[in-house]
């Protein structure tokens, strides 16, 4: 398995996806889950959140997930990484 494929894979589902988005920030072990189709254990679902976490906060997709600002996605997944992106 590509780790770094399904990183990016969740990313772009978190972006495209709202439904998704949404899922991840309440429960993101099971959305990853959902994307990698199997049951890993937990240090290595926990990277696999964690790297997608730290593209989310890294402002990278700033700009592509509801505008400008990051729109209420950023917002919803601002508890998520620990505080709001404004």
């Amino acid at each position: 398995m590509d780790i770094k494929a399904k990183i990016e894979e969740v990313i772009n589902k978190v972006q495209n996806d709202k439904d998704f988005a949404a899922k991840f920030t309440a429960d993101p072990v099971k959305a990853v889950e959902g994307v990698l189709g199997v049951d890993l254990p937990d240090d290595q679902i926990n990277s696999v959140i964690s790297a997608v976490k730290a593209k989310l906060a890294s402002g990278e997709l700033m700009g592509a997930i509801g505008g400008g600002n990051g729109g209420d996605l950023m917002g919803a997944l601002g508890g998520l990484l620990g505080g709001n992106k404004e």
